[in-house]
Formats: C-alpha cells, sequence, structure tokens
C-alpha cells in the first residue's frame, strides 16, 4: 500500500511519521513507540543520503531501521514496566544483556505470532498489516 505525505496530516511533520507503530507478540503488545520521536535521521534525510550512490525511481522502498524510543535516561522501557515497549527483539535482548547480564526474551519460536501495523488518530490501519505465524517451511507445492 502506498500513502502520500498529505494523507498523513499532522501526522507527518518534518519528514517523520510521528504515530505509535504497533506490535503483538503472540497477542500481547510488545511495543508501541511513536516512529518520528526519537528517529535519527528524516525520510528526506535518508532519501538523499540513498540518491547519491544509487537511482531511485518509483516503487522504491525507504526504510528508516529500528522504531525505538528513549524513556527518561534509558533507551526504552517494556510495557510491563510503563514504558512504551520496542518493536524488535534484538534490541529487547540486547537492553536485557546490559541491565541483567543475559538476555530474558527468547527469539520467535514455531507457532509464535507478530502482528505490525500503524493506526491513524481514528483507529484506521495506514498501511496495513503484517500479521505473521512462525511455521515450518515445508517447500514449495508444485
Amino acid at each position: 500500500m502506498a500513502v502520500t505525505p498529505d494523507e498523513l496530516g499532522d501526522a507527518w511533520r518534518d519528514s517523520k511519521l510521528h504515530l505509535p507503530l504497533r506490535v503483538t507478540l503472540n497477542d500481547q503488545l510488545f511495543g508501541k513507540p511513536n516512529a518520528g520521536e526519537d528517529m535519527t535521521f528524516s525520510f528526506a534525510q535518508l532519501v538523499a543520503h540513498a540518491a547519491k550512490t544509487r537511482e531511485l525511481g518509483a516503487g522504491s522502498i525507504v526504510g528508516s531501521g529500528t522504531v525505538s524510543n528513549k524513556q527518561g535516561n534509558l533507551h526504552g522501557s517494556s510495557i510491563a514496566n510503563g514504558g512504551v515497549g520496542y518493536c524488535c527483539l534484538a534490541e529487547v535482548r540486547m537492553y536485557e544483556t546490559i541491565e541483567h547480564g543475559a538476555p530474558k526474551t527468547p527469539f520467535l519460536r514455531f507457532g509464535d505470532s507478530v502482528r505490525i501495523e500503524m493506526l491513524d488518530v481514528t483507529g484506521a490501519s495506514i498501511f496495513g498489516a503484517i500479521d505473521h505465524e512462525v511455521a515450518h517451511y515445508h517447500g514449495r507445492k508444485e
């Protein structure tokens, strides 16, 4: 799905999208950080930098990296601890390693489900959802 900045209204500021990215893991809220709040480089900066080394045409996709918010002097905090949570398992595992000496959150396992979605101020999905269950690969069906 493609969305133009004018369709995002006040949520599009400074070439950043200022809305929470909601991530659920096994139907439990894992994260809801604001995508624009702690974004280091704007999309305008990312596109300009990418265009220095390659042609960008219609349909090019430019990603901004992991969505994460600082909380106080911390680099994020879990939903259970009153924070906005995370959007990346590797990130939360790194913070757990710093805080506890080892990660506590496991990587995804077969049967786990993940949903990633951004909603507008009315609750409508902006880009559609990534809704996935981790499953064994059984080969191609011809």
